[in-house]
């Protein structure tokens, strides 16, 4: 990495950065990446026509983002915490905008495979940014920052769907590419001018062993959970990369535990603070999605099945868009809840509230309003726990593990992501309504769903009792003088 791109940063150790325009800085990179992230949903079923391939083979163009991102998470936060947090996430902005440039330009499979892989390996800017805020802000301004940083996925997300449906269905596709990377370039130039570079260093060599192992055992993994309903859940291609994933996955975890410089440090993750925040972020990306796949099909299924509201994506959009500006707002509240009662009481308000959420959608899901409310519910809670999750790791981790910490819980909340998708999909393929000669996900079966997102909140509360109270719920950011390696093991 150039040393220029530490440049600004240097420059302005003796004039320090704006609390506020950092945190607003990264919250815009936060929201780029998940922006990133919706855009290609308005045109995942035309993809097959724009790229003139098969329907099985343009599912990658989601795929890789999957992979890529479920790769490049852990690896980029643990370089960001060895060689600098704002190195590395200048670096992943640029191969956003190297991926959007790569697939503005597509017009067939290969080349938007490998920009949506190249966007997928961005993933990293949100636990980067959290990572960076710890570095930087005061410490009365980190609760509220790192929550409104988390919140940056759910509002980008929300805005975009509304934003990319709109120019897909008056532009030529091509513009959601070329408006990702021009905001990406905006990012970029934002983050080099104003967010500053952090002194707090890991040291060391990077665990390339590691860090391979964990990318062939979660790439495997991810494959079997995602493509398996495709392949079919007990053909040799699902069950073999199911094996390989658990002899990887433990095959690493052994070298990890017995490298001086591991990618993850497992002993850490053990901790219980940092354990059982991991087991309840997965237990909440399992139940978050379900909103994200019942929601809008509800809304897109034909009038005369007696429960699709016949609308179109845009309308999916701006149903969904309010919730974005829920979670900003609970943002706040979760940091001044953090702050009197601390993370873990947090966790579990937002959990709670998301299983409402759910109970809420079984009884209404017959009105546009009803979809309305459900999300904004849904939404507050996201708000809430987004907020509570890195408060809860960064209270239990050195500063100079930060970033690799960060990404892991980051990492898990996309574990349950997957988890869910495959669940859901086999529940909605098997509980189905004949229409028109053609079946369609029954309403039983958007109640299953929604019943065991509820659940899934409701798992995430009962891990997160477990979680140690402790008194001073949020961390304080490291002095200027860098950290030794040595100095970690003795806090340790």
């Amino acid at each position: 990495m150039s040393d220029a791109l530490a440049q600004p940063a240097e420059a302005g150790s003796s004039a320090p950065p704006k609390p506020n325009a950092v945190v607003a800085v990264l919250a815009l990179a936060g929201i780029v990446v998940s922006l990133m992230q919706t855009l290609v949903i308005p045109i995942v079923p035309e993809l097959p026509k724009l790229l003139h391939a098969e329907p099985s083979d343009t599912a990658w163009a989601v795929t890789a983002t999957l992979l890529a991102a479920s790769v490049a998470t852990p690896v980029v936060g643990r370089l960001g915490d060895m060689f600098g947090k704002r190195r590395m996430l200048l670096l992943s902005i640029v191969l956003l905008v190297s991926g959007s440039l790569v697939c503005g330009l597509a017009d067939s499979l290969v080349p938007m495979i490998i920009g949506r892989a190249l966007q997928g390996l961005a993933a990293a800017v949100v636990p980067l940014g959290i990572s960076i805020m710890r570095d930087a802000l005061p410490a009365d301004r980190l609760a509220g920052s790192t929550a409104l940083m988390s919140a940056s996925l759910g509002v980008g997300g929300a805005l975009g769907l509304p934003a990319a449906a709109f120019i897909a269905d008056n532009w030529n596709w091509h513009i959601l590419f070329w408006v990702s990377a021009a905001l990406g370039a905006v990012a970029f130039v934002l983050v080099l001018l104003i967010v500053p570079e952090s002194k707090v260093r890991a040291g060391g060599r990077f665990d390339l062993v590691g860090s391979l192992g964990l990318s062939a055992g979660l790439v495997s993994l991810l494959l079997t959970v995602s493509k398996g309903g495709d392949w079919g859940w007990t053909s040799g291609t699902t069950l073999a990369l199911g094996a390989a994933a658990v002899v990887i996955l433990l095959s690493w975890g052994w070298w990890e535990l017995r490298s001086p410089q591991p990618l993850v440090d497992l002993r850490t993750t053990a901790k219980p603070q940092v354990l059982f925040t991991n087991l309840a972020s997965i237990a909440l990306g399992f139940s978050m999605f379900a909103m994200s796949l019942v929601l809008p099909q509800l809304l897109q299924l034909p009038e005369q099945t007696g429960y699709g509201l016949g609308k179109s994506m845009l309308t999916v959009g701006l149903v969904l868009a309010p919730q974005g500006l829920v979670m900003m707002a609970m943002s706040a509240v979760s940091a001044a809840v953090t702050k009197a009662k601390g993370p873990k009481v947090t966790l579990m308000i937002g959990a709670l509230i998301v299983a409402a959420g759910y109970g809420l959608n079984i009884i209404l899901m017959s009105e546009i309003w009803h979809l309305v409310l459900v999300s904004c519910v849904i939404g507050a809670g996201i708000g809430f726990t987004y907020g509570a999750l890195p408060a809860l790791i960064m209270g239990a981790v050195d500063p100079t593990q930060t970033g690799a910490a960060n990404s892991l819980n980051t990492l898990m909340r996309s574990l349950g992501t997957s988890f869910a998708s495959a669940l859901a999909g086999v529940i909605l393929a098997r509980m189905t309504t004949s229409f028109g000669g053609t079946a369609l996900p029954s309403e039983n079966g958007f109640k299953v769903v929604m019943a065991i997102g509820a659940g899934a909140a409701l798992l995430a509360f009962a891990v997160a009792t477990f979680i140690p109270r402790r008194r001073h719920a949020t961390p304080q950011p490291p002095s200027d003088e860098p950290t030794k390696p040595t100095e970690v093991g003795a806090k340790a």
